[in-house]
């Protein structure tokens, strides 16, 4: 009776043993599974910092001066033009989304693009190249289609001048990034962008024989091998906080400044508004194909300074074609 009772207790100690290992077992590998997630997490890149201030906005169709806007979504916007400043006058007042306007800030103030939406303005005049967050709405001084912050125009170069030919593209992976953070729960199902979960597996490890030749050393190279050139980390452009403000110079093309009055489905309506437009200056008809349609556009030009396109383009304008508007484009 001793000897089973004795062998009872060596069987409970056995017993208690084993669930102690299991569940130390189980616990170790909870750890490993919740460390591994956090690593998983922290390894995944987030596509934006955290939202700024301010909302997401496009707005309604609008009326300044007498010339009608129509705030639109459209990622593929891509328009060369006069870019003009703006600074201590509306330094720390609210931008039109409810940000705060910084002049010393890299942002932008367009008619039209969603805000915040992010842009690549060029210089056509000295190559210098920003990105810029658009977050108010303007100009609307005629013949201009961007008014950079006081910054911008610092980095871009054209302070001082106060206005600059420049192409303006917007940037739509990082424009659509930014809407995702500024709208988060809000944004419509289709157009989150949704992370699967790891899918969890079972690890099992098992005692494998060394290959062949297993730690032998390899031989001793006959040359030096070359060392690899170092990789330059390409900027990163952060589109809820202010840019790298890093500038890029691209190659200076010569570039005209002209006056299109419209674009017309029909070459005799155009060909009306370019004897009209003889007066003015050198006038002059191009066909561009829109959405596999003809357009013939009419322009008047080049003109030999900014100054001369804004007095050309009031006279333009008063003559029955408040539409017109001021091109840069290749000479």
């Amino acid at each position: 009776m001793t000897f089973r009772a004795g062998t009872h207790k060596i069987m409970r100690r056995g017993q208690a043993l084993s669930f102690l290992a299991a569940a130390m077992a189980l616990l170790t590998a909870a750890c490993a599974e919740t460390q591994l997630a956090a690593t998983a997490v922290k390894s995944i890149p987030s596509p934006v910092a955290p939202k700024p201030s301010g909302i997401y906005k496009i707005g309604t169709p609008y009326q300044i001066g007498g010339v009608w806007y129509y705030p639109a979504e459209n990622y593929s916007y891509n328009e060369s033009g006069i870019a003009s400043w703006y600074g201590a006058d509306f330094h720390t007042k609210p931008t039109a989304n409810g940000e705060v306007y910084d002049m010393n800030a890299l942002t932008a103030a367009h008619q039209t693009l969603p805000m915040p939406s992010v842009v690549r303005v060029t210089n056509l005049e000295n190559g210098r190249q920003i990105m810029l967050r658009v977050n108010d709405r303007g100009p609307f001084a005629r013949g201009r289609i961007l008014d950079v912050s006081r910054r911008g125009a610092q980095l871009l170069g054209f302070e001082m001048q106060g206005t600059a030919k420049v192409r303006v593209e917007l940037m739509a992976d990082e424009s659509r990034s930014l809407k995702l953070a500024m709208l988060g729960s809000q944004t419509p199902p289709e157009e989150r962008v949704a992370t699967a979960a790891a899918p969890r597996v079972s690890v099992q490890s098992e005692a494998l024989p060394p290959p062949p030749g297993f730690g032998a050393p390899p031989p001793p190279p006959s040359q030096p091998l070359p060392r690899a050139a170092p990789v330059t980390p390409l900027p990163q452009f952060n589109a809820t906080a202010e840019p790298s403000g890093l500038v890029r110079i691209e190659p200076v093309r010569p570039t005209g400044i002209f006056i299109q009055a419209g674009a017309f489905a029909n070459f005799e309506n155009a060909r009306r508004v370019e004897v009209r437009l003889t007066p003015f200056g050198k006038t002059e008809i191009s066909q561009v194909n829109a959405e596999g349609r003809p357009l013939f556009r009419v322009r008047v030009g080049p003109v030999a300074s900014v100054a001369e396109a804004d007095n050309l383009l009031e006279k333009i304008g008063a003559v029955g074609y408040p539409d017109a508007r001021v091109i840069v484009d290749p000479r």
